[in-house]
């Protein structure tokens, strides 16, 4: 079993950064030339890893797939020639082979692969007791145990450089979000492995670019490590990806704009672990009104049942369950009788309101 160890975060530490680690290059490897150019604009940035997905693991066939092989020579190339190190995704035995024959320093686990704890063994299997970094993206729906899985199949077979990347996570759900961000799974991960380095990826997360600095700014609100981010030179006609990528200079402006909450003070210690707090705050906030909102869709289709029926709106004996159980289980999460009842009755007169509206429609 894995347990939390201040050695975890010794690569990171050897780094000697005084700013997050950022990882940072194209969605996919195109052509080389397209890799040189944007390597030579990120030298002597925050960037200290050149990322590049060589094969992609896309949703749908006959989406563009990657390069393939030929992808990691042009890897090879940017770290001789910037000395940037170099991060790739890899999803089989046969790609963590390719990429070790190649020097990729960094190795990624994707999302549609952490979901498969057979791929996540092969891949531990063949990189067992390397001295790579190998990060683990979280898997692509909510589940915790799972990417704990995956990260502890990675450590049992001794790989001791390891992190996690968070991407998010899909749903059906309409999000401004590619994919939401569901920052209290992150959280309780980093919990229970304080010294596991955390970086978030918010290029996947957003989806667009106009999103990026403020997801970026939360993340590192949340003293996560480090950010991935796609870059491109030209992002509008990148062959995957196109909207949520950005141009180097681009990227250089937005590390500039971020503000690391970091102090040594007793002052600033305190205004940067307020503004953590009220980070959290904010993300509890934004997850209270997603529920609320979610409870009044299924109130509106309660609505529309009961006007097929012809039954009234206010059912008072399910109400007063409703309320009952509410107060008892507000109780034993702290929360007193006279909160839970303004909080239930305001609830419960929206969603009159929106079965009102939908009788008399």
């Amino acid at each position: 079993m894995m347990k939390n160890n201040k050695k975890l975060r010794k690569w990171l530490d050897d780094f000697k950064l005084d700013h997050p680690l950022v990882i940072a290059g194209p969605c996919s490897a195109e052509t080389e030339a397209q890799m040189m150019s944007i390597a030579n604009e990120l030298i002597d940035s925050d960037v200290s890893i050149f990322r590049a997905g060589i094969w992609k693991p896309r949703t749908r066939p006959g989406m563009f797939e990657g390069v393939g092989s030929i992808g990691l020579k042009w890897l090879q190339k940017v770290k001789k020639e910037t000395g940037l190190l170099t991060a790739t995704e890899v999803a089989n035995a046969n790609h963590v082979k390719l990429a070790i024959e190649h020097d990729v320093d960094v190795l990624w686990i994707g999302a549609r692969s952490t979901v498969s704890p057979f791929i996540v063994q092969e891949i531990a299997d063949a990189l067992e007791g390397t001295e790579k970094i190998v990060l683990i993206k979280n898997p692509v729906n909510p589940d915790l145990a799972l990417w704990y899985g995956g990260i502890e199949r990675l450590y049992s077979s001794d790989i001791k450089k390891l992190g996690v990347i968070h991407r998010g996570f899909s749903t059906y759900s309409k999000s401004k979000f590619r994919n939401n961000p569901e920052w209290q799974i992150p959280i309780e991960l980093q919990n229970k492995f304080p010294d596991l380095p955390l970086i978030c990826d918010p290029s996947h997360i957003c989806g667009r670019r106009d999103l990026l600095h403020d997801v970026s700014q939360i993340s590192l609100d949340l003293n996560f490590d480090g950010l991935m981010i796609e870059s491109h030179i030209d992002p509008d006609n990148a062959w995957s990806d196109a909207a949520q990528q950005i141009t180097p200079k681009v990227l250089i402006q937005l590390m500039k704009e971020l503000k690391i909450r970091k102090g040594s003070f007793n002052e600033e210690s305190y205004v940067n672990k307020l503004a953590k707090y009220r980070t959290k705050i904010d993300i509890a906030d934004n997850d209270i009104l997603e529920i609320l909102s979610k409870r009044m869709i299924i109130s509106d289709k309660i609505g529309k049942l009961k006007k097929k029926q012809n039954v009234a709106v206010l059912q008072s004996k399910r109400w007063n369950e409703i309320l009952g159980k509410m107060i008892l289980e507000g109780k034993e999460k702290g929360l007193s009788e006279d909160f839970v009842l303004k909080i239930f009755k305001a609830i419960h007169q929206e969603s009159i309101n929106h079965q009102n509206k939908i009788l008399n429609s």
